[in-house]
């Protein structure tokens, strides 16, 4: 077990994902080799000047913020972070900042949010699996303190604000645990078996503490079924990202093998992937993850968090990490977790 406070992996998974999403900013939307003819040779990639993020850091932070918020309050639990998270989302929506390429999703769903005595089950959109919720829920996965069931919940409680379909909170929840295990000192070699574990035992598990009656806003003829659906398309994803991590060569785009990261379940098998491709060289997943011909910031923001909360914070150059938009509220997020 590698000692969690030494490596500081709070901060370290925040600086990561905030460094990766400014290092993919630039590039997505980008096929790769339209990025190697503007950036050179992918492992030589740099962090722009300045280093600018998008709405992925911008919403990490909201939902950090709401994190702290409603753990200063007192023991966690759904009316106690909902509100916060609310508040935070909707003043992300109607920030001047919010000017970074948001996703439809989040906006739709967060101008709802705004809505007076609206129910946030009617808020989110059922429909979207977009990769908007588990780009942002790393502070979840490294919040101290959470027992298992709070941080399932809550993981899949902040993405349903939003995005409500079911692969979008597996794909949370999933996210969240791998950035706890990995903090925690779990081996990457071991990690994505010990996902499928996790998303085979918890398949059928609808929280209705967390949840309330959203499934009832699908099709679905019962909250299991609704449930087990996005879990399902969770378990595909990783028995593809299982195979890649053994035979693809680093040189070629991971998005060939485990998709473009637009939608939930494929943005966390990308990002893992990168990761997992170099473990212990967090410059050169970052830079893998940005030439991507997907959702690079995305990508790249959660291989960063994975890499930081496995590596800590000493895995970043101060170069880099000095110069990073919204350095000072990352640490004071990262400090407050790791103390």
């Amino acid at each position: 077990m590698v000692n969690r406070v030494s490596k500081r992996a709070a901060t370290g998974a925040l600086v990561g994902l905030a460094l990766g999403d400014a290092l993919g900013f630039p590039t997505e939307f980008d096929d790769v080799p339209s990025i190697l003819a503007k950036c050179g040779p992918w492992r030589e990639m740099d962090l722009p000047r300045p280093a600018l993020v998008s709405d992925d850091t911008q919403m990490t932070l909201a939902l950090g913020r709401a994190l702290r918020t409603a753990m200063e309050r007192g023991h966690l639990a759904p009316k106690r972070l909902e509100r916060p998270l609310r508040e935070e989302y909707v003043d992300w929506y109607r920030s001047p900042e919010n000017n970074r390429a948001p996703g439809h999703t989040c906006l739709t769903a967060c101008a709802l949010l705004a809505r007076d005595g609206l129910p946030w089950q009617d808020a989110g959109r059922i429909g979207s699996k977009g990769c908007g919720a588990n780009m942002r829920v790393a502070p979840i996965g490294l919040a101290p303190g959470l027992g298992d069931e709070q941080r399932s919940g809550a993981a899949q409680l902040q993405s349903a604000l939003t995005h409500g379909h079911p692969t979008a909170l597996a794909a949370s929840d999933l996210t969240a645990h791998a950035v706890h295990l990995l903090a925690r000192g779990t081996d990457p070699t071991g990690l994505v078996g010990r996902l499928r574990s996790y998303a085979l035992e918890r398949r059928t598990h609808y929280d209705h503490t967390w949840l309330g009656d959203l499934w009832t806003r699908s099709q679905d003829p019962g909250p299991e079924h609704f449930i087990a659906r996005g879990w399902d398309e969770c378990l595909d994803v990783l028995d593809r990202l299982q195979e890649a991590v053994r035979t693809v060569s680093p040189e070629t785009d991971p998005c060939l093998v485990t998709g473009e990261g637009w939608i939930a379940e494929e943005a966390l098998a990308t990002g893992l992937l990168c990761f997992l491709l170099f473990p212990d060289e967090p410059l050169t997943a970052l830079r893998r993850a940005a030439c991507t011909a997907g959702d690079s910031d995305s990508i790249a923001c959660l291989t960063g968090a994975f890499a930081g909360a496995w590596l800590g914070a000493d895995a970043w150059p101060a170069d880099w990490a000095e110069r990073i938009e919204h350095r000072r509220d990352l640490l004071a997020l990262g400090t407050l977790w790791d103390a």
